[in-house]
């Protein structure tokens, strides 16, 4: 199935045509909330199938977008995000085959109950409906998105941006194609992106139309949805990520610890950006830093902290914007604390609520840094690259949510439900 225009099918007026996909994508949800769960996960296995039958033409595509961002004077840390490899596309469809696993939330008992009067009282699990997304330069997305999508029973309108506008063209045709082999409606996937900016504005104020709106990527993105959106928005957050080097913690550990929070894969959201060292503790201090040091990251240091350093190390002094910044790259600031208390008043002022760590040796000190951190996520003795929901048991996931209503951490399956109330009565009536 070839993938037309939105121009060729609805017309220019963004507003109006995404209107129009956004009816389309509504009654698709409502027939694929129907579906049966061995229908929906035979079109996940095709969607991933067909992502590995194609992988040359969506390399293809990629490969174009790619050159394009070059040409444009891309950070590498987004080339990181939009690059696609035979690696990255087998880890595509085998994110498919893991949702394909995976309980099916839609129709589970929350709770319930028969009440004393005989009413029979259940709290049922039941997709959103329509949930538009609108992210940057991550092709893989539009996969996670789509799958976590049919799996919940939802349909999706995608906003995927310009920098990955020929990668998502193509995974939007597999996809689609898959859905048609499978007998599920096509419209539960559809993307805006052929009307640009003015798509997104008008994803963003078709409220009615669409239930929820989820942003993904960096803070001016997310911020933008959320100041400009009718339309009721999940935020998901920038990760100014912290891990707290504790006085009592092994060195082999810390090592091990803060070098894959910081390097394993720098542009993501749960990549660490700023290292708190406890001044109790100097010799684990010099050995993290000198592994980081090693592994080609630009430390940007307090004077304490500078202190530590190996002889001729890369580094620069820490400003005040420093402690702020999520570089989504091979950068980290480094600030060396007195104690347990100062790092939880440094991450109370600095963190953006998303994950923070600790490596320690004392319990005390780990059940303290738990209950007092409040971000999404809180690891002990743990790399932060494990707020991810595919780490964490949950399949691929939809963004990490950084707010407290409806959903927080790595959205998932359930995340991406809502509840109904279904009361059962013999002629009930209310006295």
């Amino acid at each position: 199935m070839s993938v037309l225009t939105a121009q060729e099918t609805f017309g220019d007026d963004p507003v109006k045509s995404v209107g129009l996909m956004a009816d389309d994508a509504r009654v698709a949800a409502r027939s694929l909330a129907r579906a049966p769960r061995a229908w929906k996960d035979r079109a996940l296995n095709l969607m991933a199938d067909r992502i590995e039958s194609r992988r040359d033409s969506i390399l293809e595509a990629n490969a174009r977008d790619l050159e394009r961002g070059r040409q444009d004077g891309t950070s590498a840390a987004m080339l990181d995000r939009l690059k696609l490899d035979p690696e990255r596309i087998t880890g595509l469809a085998d994110a498919l085959r893991e949702l394909a696993a995976l309980p099916d939330p839609v129709g589970s008992v929350v709770r319930g109950q028969t009440l004393a009067n005989g009413l029979r009282m259940r709290q049922i699990r039941v997709p959103m409906g329509v949930v538009g997304v609108i992210y940057e330069a991550r092709p893989n997305v539009t996969v996670d998105i789509a799958g976590i999508a049919v799996k919940s029973g939802n349909a999706v309108l995608l906003r995927g941006g310009s920098a990955a506008f020929d990668s998502n063209r193509a995974l939007v045709g597999v996809l689609r194609d898959a859905l048609a082999d499978a007998k599920l409606p096509v419209d539960c996937v559809q993307t805006v992106d052929d009307y640009g900016r003015e798509g997104a504005s008008a994803l963003m104020g078709a409220r009615g139309k669409v239930d929820v709106l989820i942003p993904r990527g960096g803070r001016g993105l997310i911020q933008s949805v959320v100041t400009n959106a009718t339309v009721p928005v999940i935020e998901t957050g920038e990760g100014n990520v912290h891990v707290f080097v504790d006085e009592s913690a092994p060195a082999e550990m810390a090592v091990k610890v803060v070098v894959n929070s910081k390097t394993h894969r720098t542009s993501t959201c749960n990549s660490a950006e700023t290292l708190l060292l406890h001044s109790g503790a100097p010799e684990a201090s010099r050995e993290v830093l000198a592994a980081l040091d090693k592994a080609g990251v630009t430390l940007h240091v307090d004077d304490r902290a500078a202190a530590l350093l190996p002889p001729g190390s890369d580094h620069l002094k820490a400003t005040e914007e420093d402690w702020a910044t999520e570089y989504l790259d091979m950068d980290m600031a480094v600030k060396v604390v007195d104690g347990l208390g100062e790092a939880l008043e440094h991450i109370r002022r600095y963190s953006t609520g998303h994950t923070e760590a600790i490596v320690t040796n004392d319990l005390a000190n780990a059940e303290c840094f738990t209950a007092e951190v409040d971000s999404a996520a809180v690891l002990v003795n743990a790399s932060t690259r494990f707020t991810d929901g595919g780490q964490l048991g949950l399949g691929a996931e939809i963004g990490i949510s950084t707010q407290k209503m409806h959903a927080r951490g790595p959205m998932g399956l359930e995340e991406l439900t809502t509840t109904k109330w279904v009361v059962q009565g013999d002629g009930h009536v209310r006295s």
